[in-house]
């Protein structure tokens, strides 16, 4: 059986922003920076820079790898903390923008939870997400609903990398804001007909042999 393709942790945040993005940049490979990208690159870069440290018993790793073939997930935690006198770990992932009405945030964080359990046979309550613009950290409890909403998402992009499938464009603000708006070009490919077109034509034809 052919083996699957992994899951990155991080094409769950693309997902979220729009499944049309993930399955560009995870199943046809594409990529582009912007303004957003870089400065959410450089908040990455300054995280992922510091050594392991140790403070109040408290042990902060940086760029943790993880990797949970059962979720098909792979991915690098931002940091991760450790609890030298009780062995509670908690993930922490740092974003550049505020807390958010939505999950997303909070789903992505989950999955890094989960990585970890599988990983080390342990149980993580919760985690955290730092906001860098707000300056706030936001404690996430890893509660069942969440988990649910998790594998949900995991399931639903698992989905779209089997299929090997970019869906449809659907235009809305948030293209504007979108690195791959170039290549993407919502406008264009959200109206595209061409694919109906074919479908009708090749359509029309097998009724005509089959009378």
């Amino acid at each position: 059986m052919e083996d699957l393709k992994a899951i990155p942790l991080s094409a769950l945040q693309h997902y979220a922003f729009c499944p049309r993005q993930c399955a560009l940049i995870h199943n046809e490979q594409l990529w582009a920076e912007n303004w957003h990208t870089a400065k959410g690159n450089v908040l990455h870069e300054r995280v992922d820079e510091g050594l392991p440290e140790t403070r109040n018993g408290i042990r902060f790793e940086r760029s943790v790898q993880v990797h949970a073939p059962k979720l098909r997930l792979v991915g690098t935690l931002d940091l991760l903390e450790v609890n030298l006198k009780t062995g509670e770990l908690t993930p922490v992932e740092y974003k550049k923008g505020k807390s958010k009405a939505d999950n997303w945030d909070r789903i992505q964080l989950c999955a890094q939870a989960m990585c970890l359990e599988e990983m080390r046979s342990v149980k993580i309550v919760k985690g955290a997400i730092w906001y860098w613009r707000s300056r706030k950290r936001e404690e996430v409890l890893l509660d069942s609903s969440l988990r649910e909403q998790t594998l949900k998402v995991v399931q639903q992009v698992a989905e779209l990398f089997d299929s090997h499938k970019t869906p449809r464009a659907i235009y809305g603000k948030h293209c504007e804001s979108c690195s791959l708006k170039d290549l993407c070009n919502p406008r264009l490919t959200a109206k595209d007909q061409s694919k109906a077109y074919v479908d009708e034509l090749y359509k029309d034809r097998d009724e005509e042999t089959s009378e």
